[in-house]
C-alpha cells in the first residue's frame, strides 16, 4: 500500500476497483487522455485529516461537472486524477491550490519543481496505458489484500471472544442471579446501539436505537467467574428474567430512555406476560410504531404458534417485529413473509462475500430493504452491505463512524452506547 489511512478518515468503497474499472473502458479511448497521482499520503499527519482529504479532492470538483476528469480516491488518501489532455491548464492550476493548501508540508517545501515534482506522478496514456493499469490493478490487490486481513483479524477476535470462560452455569446460581436481579439497579448496565441507514459515503443516519442489557457487565457486575452461556436452557430463563426487569424499568413513567425510535430484545413468553400488558398500557399509542421487538429464531422456532399469536398481539397494536441473530446459513430456514416479521438482523461474517451471485440472489428473494447487516465492526462489511443492497446497519464501525460525525457537527452527546 502507499500509505496507512489518517485517523478519522474513511475513504469511499473500492475506488481501486473502480479505477480499474474505469481505466478498462478507457483502453480504446486513450489517445487525448492523461492522468497524474497525486501523492497525498506522503504528507505528514496533521495534514491528513480528514476535512483536509475532502479539501483535496474538492479542488477537481470543477472539471469533474465539466465531464474533464475523473478522481480516484486510493490507498492513504492519494488521489488519481484521470482527464483530458485539453484540461492540462485547468490540472495544473488546481495542483497550484493544493500546493497553497498544504504549503507548511516538508513535502511541498522540499519540491523544488512546482506542479511537476515529487507531489505529482504524471501518465500520458498514449504511450504510458499499460504501466497506469499495472499501478491500478496492484492498488486494487493490495486494497484486497488488506481487507482480507482485516476480515480475518475480525474473525480471530470473534472466536476468541466466544471461547467459554469460568465455571458453569447452575441452576443453583440461577436462582441467585434472579435473586440479586430482583434488587439491582439495572440502568447502569442499559446499553444502546444505532441501527443505521448508509447510502453511499453519506454519514450515517441513525434508524433507531437497541436498547439491550451487557450481559458482559451484568456478568462482570453479579458473577464474575461464571460463565453464564454454558448452559443455553439456564441461560434463556435468565433473559426471562432480564425482560421482566427491563419492562419494569421502561415502565417508570420519568425514564427518558424511550425517547426516540427503539427497539428492545424480548423472549416470545414475554411478549405474553402480564408484564408486557403493563409496559403497553404505559406507553403513548403513536409511540408503539415506533418501537421494534427483536425476537431470537431459536426462541420462535421452539414454540411456533407462542410466536404466531405473539406477533399478531404485537402487530395489532402497532409494534414491528424483527427476527434477531440470523447466520445466512439458516436463512434458507427462515421464510421473513411466511413468519410475518418486518425485519431480519444477518449476521455479517466474511464468508458472505464467497460464492455471491448465489448469495446475493437469497438475499434478495428476502428482501435487501428488510435487512440489519450486524456486527459491522470493519468497513468492508458496510461496502459488502451495500453492494448488493443493504442500506440499514449496526455494530462498532458504524458507531464509531457515527460518533466521529456528530463529534464533527458538535453533537456527541446525542450518541450514547
Amino acid at each position: 500500500m502507499l500509505g496507512s489511512p489518517p485517523t478519522g478518515y474513511t475513504r469511499p468503497a473500492s475506488q481501486e476497483s473502480l479505477l480499474l474499472d474505469y481505466l478498462n473502458r478507457l483502453e480504446r479511448h486513450r489517445s487525448d487522455r492523461r492522468a497524474v497521482h497525486l501523492m497525498l499520503s506522503r504528507l505528514q499527519t496533521h495534514n491528513r485529516r480528514e476535512q483536509h482529504m475532502r479539501m483535496a479532492t474538492s479542488t477537481f470538483d470543477g472539471l469533474v461537472k465539466m465531464l474533464q476528469a475523473q478522481v480516484f480516491t486510493i490507498a492513504g488518501g492519494d488521489l488519481m486524477v484521470v482527464y483530458k489532455s485539453q484540461a492540462q491548464d485547468e490540472i495544473e492550476a488546481a495542483i497550484v491550490k493544493l500546493r497553497f493548501l498544504f504549503s507548511d508540508d516538508p513535502l511541498i517545501i522540499d519540491d523544488d519543481d512546482g506542479a511537476r515534482g515529487t507531489l505529482c506522478l504524471w501518465y500520458d496514456l498514449d504511450r504510458e496505458y499499460d504501466a497506469l493499469v499495472t499501478f491500478a490493478q496492484k492498488a486494487l490487490a493490495d486494497e484486497q489484500a488488506k481487507r482480507k486481513a482485516e476480515q480475518e483479524q475480525a474473525s480471530r477476535e470473534a472466536r476468541f471472544a466466544e471461547k467459554p470462560k469460568g465455571a458453569p452455569f447452575t441452576p443453583e446460581l440461577l436462582v441467585r442471579v434472579e435473586a440479586a436481579l430482583g434488587q439491582a439497579d439495572l440502568a447502569n448496565l442499559i446499553r444502546r446501539q444505532a441501527v443505521c441507514a448508509v447510502v453511499g459515503n453519506a454519514p450515517p443516519q441513525p434508524v433507531f436505537h437497541e436498547l439491550f442489557i451487557s450481559i458482559a457487565d451484568l456478568r462482570q457486575t453479579l458473577m464474575p467467574n461464571v460463565n453464564m452461556n454454558s448452559s443455553p436452557w439456564l441461560f434463556q430463563q435468565l433473559t426471562e428474567t432480564l425482560d421482566r426487569r427491563v419492562l419494569s424499568m421502561l415502565n417508570k413513567h420519568d425514564d427518558r430512555t424511550l425517547e426516540g425510535d427503539i427497539s428492545i430484545n424480548l423472549n416470545v413468553s414475554t411478549i405474553l406476560s402480564p408484564e408486557f400488558l403493563v409496559f403497553d398500557d404505559n406507553i403513548k399509542a403513536g409511540m408503539r410504531g415506533t418501537i421494534v421487538l427483536e425476537l431470537q429464531k431459536v426462541d420462535i422456532m421452539a414454540d411456533l404458534g407462542a410466536y404466531l399469536f405473539a406477533r399478531d398481539f404485537a402487530h395489532d397494536r402497532g409494534y414491528r417485529i424483527c427476527v434477531d441473530g440470523l447466520a445466512y446459513s439458516m436463512l434458507p430456514f427462515v421464510d421473513r413473509e411466511r413468519l410475518g416479521a418486518d425485519l431480519i438482523k444477518l449476521i455479517w461474517d466474511p464468508s458472505l462475500t464467497e460464492e455471491r451471485d448465489q448469495k446475493t440472489a437469497a438475499l434478495r428473494r428476502i428482501g435487501t430493504t428488510r435487512i440489519i447487516l450486524a456486527r459491522c465492526d470493519t468497513p468492508s462489511a458496510i461496502e459488502y452491505g451495500q453492494s448488493v443492497g443493504i442500506s440499514l446497519f449496526q455494530g462498532r464501525h458504524v458507531e464509531q463512524t457515527l460518533m466521529n460525525e456528530m463529534r464533527r457537527k458538535g453533537g456527541a452527546r446525542g450518541a450514547r452506547r
